[in-house]
């Protein structure tokens, strides 16, 4: 990884009793490989009105990252800028309006970007309260992807006990909660994945199949002969159209992701809008079936105050999950922040299991 470095001398404003630290964080430059990132020091500011500065004992390398390098996201943050689409971490000063409580309080928090730093500036409003006693890398692997599990299988799809439901990339960040889940709802699980990782999803309890297996619509179909109850792909492609073709009747297909365009070149909106359009087709055909795309920021402009009341709810009833034993989220590796480069390159690998994880000192 290659070091931009400012020497600037650290501010000396006070942070729960002692100086301000300097902030670490890593830089997306422009569109580049892992190698491209930077390391980038300087001074840490004060929190303003309403904001709390957090220390951040852990952040995600999700598949955002990976699309957001490539220019390939849509929504696509200007370069250059801080990814890290969550963290976990500890509240160290409040600003003016901020009860003073918040400080020593451990939260979690849904950015987009700006998580690959030591510290971070975060809006109070917006950051929910985590125990103690909860594994910080353990925590963060449940934000974005223990919410969007839990969001497009209770809210989204409404799985119930005796339903048979469909994963693709079950061997995923999303994909192992999201299995631990449907099965803790009660529900038999078809997971697509890897061959190596087919004995970790069978000790789940996952009926695992290999995803580049050409028959693979074959091989669900006599696993579930009347078609699954709700179907969850993150890929896009031929991928959905297996999952549509799978659904049974009054089956659902809960779309959440184009990643099979990933390498693609040109604009991502192109895809990503034929990919709605089709989905939207295939649900006004009349034969029972319905198809949705989730989005895990889904109201966040129109109804901010609500989206955060939700996801706080949500979060917390993950976190419930974890605290009785009932989802143990998967980490594939724990990474320094300074190795970034390694941990993207183990993301991009496809050969992990479960979510890669940044810990900043």
């Amino acid at each position: 990884m290659d070091e931009n470095t400012q020497h600037n001398k650290p501010t000396q404003a006070k942070v729960a009793g002692s100086a301000c630290p300097e902030v670490v964080e890593v830089v997306m430059p422009k569109i580049t490989e892992p190698s491209g990132f930077l390391i980038r020091r300087r001074p840490c500011e004060e929190p303003g009105a309403g904001q709390v500065l957090v220390r951040v004992e852990a952040t995600g390398v999700s598949f955002a990252e990976q699309s957001m390098r490539r220019g390939r996201y849509p929504g696509q943050p200007k370069f250059p800028f801080v990814p890290g689409y969550d963290l976990v971490g500890v509240v160290l000063r409040v600003g003016p309006g901020v009860s003073p409580t918040l400080v020593g309080a451990r939260i979690a928090a849904l950015t987009k970007t700006g998580g690959w730093t030591n510290l971070a500036l975060l809006p109070a409003k917006e950051v929910m309260p985590i125990p103690n006693t909860v594994d910080a890398a353990e925590a963060e692997a449940l934000v974005v992807n223990g919410v969007t599990a839990w969001q497009m299988l209770h809210r989204s799809a409404r799985v119930k006990s005796g339903q048979t439901v469909l994963i693709h990339g079950a061997n995923g960040g999303v994909g192992t909660i999201l299995a631990q889940m449907a099965i803790e709802a009660g529900a038999t699980v078809i997971g697509t994945a890897a061959p190596r990782h087919h004995d970790a999803l069978r000790a789940l309890g996952v009926e695992p199949l290999d995803y580049k297996d050409p028959n693979l619509l074959e091989r669900i179909r006599r696993i579930a002969p009347d078609g699954v109850n709700a179907a969850f792909d993150p890929i896009g492609g031929k991928s959905a159209e297996i999952s549509f073709q799978t659904l049974g009747r009054a089956g659902v297909l809960v779309s959440y992701g184009i990643a099979g365009e990933l390498k693609g070149a040109g604009l991502v909106v192109i895809p990503f809008l034929k990919h709605v359009a089709r989905l939207l087709w295939w649900s006004v055909v009349p034969n029972g079936r319905r198809t949705i795309f989730y989005n895990v920021w889904a109201g966040h402009t129109v109804q901010r105050g609500a989206f955060y009341n939700r996801l706080k709810e949500d979060y917390s009833r993950v976190v419930s999950l974890l605290q009785s034993g009932k989802l143990t989220p998967q980490i594939a590796a724990r990474f320094p922040l300074e190795q970034a480069v390694a941990a993207m390159e183990l993301a991009e690998s496809r050969t992990a299991y479960g979510k890669v994880i940044l810990i900043p000192d």
